[in-house]
């Protein structure tokens, strides 16, 4: 009879930690994607790298270089734990963060992008080691300093639609791209944010290829053979949406260079 009741004790004790603590380090979920909801997660945690008032670093893991913090990610980026960088599948996905369990959290969500990866960011199921910018952007006025200094924050998060206000996807040619081998950083994609496949057509073709992905947010393809241009390329969205570009990589396309569509998701 002591058994059982001091098993129903344990039950009850875990069940109290469970249900209500908001600021408890749960390490108990494996996270292999994460869909939209209206409802908080809380088993997150949030650090910063960089300096206090940058980008966190140029580029990162997935190739973004120097546009991480200039409009429209304006250092409001973030390097995922594995469980949501997913091998370079989560960059440029969305998310809103909030911290309430430090006195200098203001308890408003910001906005971040995954754009780089923290392979060693496994003490919760979820992190985010944040821009110093984006970190500041979760404290009350005047106290980012104070926060920063806050060491590992626990912190409530949930996936959002990207949203980036008129801007259209870009594609930036890897420079190691050459006629018969092609590589482009696709980049501002709205909606999911993060891309499951891509596929290109040449000029005078009726079919689409497969590209895989090289790393991070760059996809490759290699023909062996020259490649026919202009090149379409069709996206491939997380939730499944297929967005097709026609003709944006033109006649006489160069490595290093960005060229922008006219359309997005």
């Amino acid at each position: 009879m002591a058994s059982k009741i001091s098993l129903l004790a344990l039950i009850l004790f875990l069940a109290t930690f469970i249900t209500h603590g908001a600021c408890f380090n749960r390490k108990l979920m494996n996270y292999t994607t994460l869909s939209y909801s209206s409802d908080w997660s809380s088993n997150g945690g949030a650090t910063w790298y960089g300096s206090p008032d940058g980008a966190g670093s140029d580029g990162g893991a997935c190739g973004y270089q120097n546009a991480v913090d200039q409009p429209p990610f304006s250092s409001m980026i973030a390097a995922g734990s594995p469980s949501i960088f997913l091998s370079g599948k989560g960059c440029g996905a969305c998310y809103q963060v909030k911290c309430i369990c430090n006195a200098a959290c203001s308890e408003a969500p910001v906005n971040v992008v995954i754009t780089d990866e923290c392979p060693g960011c496994l003490s919760e199921p979820v992190h985010f080691d944040m821009s110093g910018t984006a970190f500041g952007a979760l404290a009350k006025p005047g106290q980012a300093d104070q926060l920063r200094g806050a060491g590992i924050l626990q912190i409530q998060y949930k996936r959002v639609q990207c949203n980036y206000h008129g801007i259209d996807i870009a594609f930036h040619v890897d420079s190691g791209s050459n006629p018969n081998y092609f590589a482009v950083l696709i980049e501002y994609e709205s909606g999911d944010g993060d891309l499951t496949g891509v596929s290109l057509k040449q000029a005078r073709s009726d079919s689409w290829a497969p590209m895989q992905q090289s790393w991070g947010a760059v996809w490759k393809f290699n023909s062996g053979c020259t490649l026919q241009a202009p090149f379409s390329i069709k996206l491939t969205s997380d939730s499944g949406k297929t967005l097709v570009v026609n003709n944006v990589i033109p006649t006489g396309w160069q490595p290093g260079a960005t060229y922008r569509s006219v359309v997005n998701y």
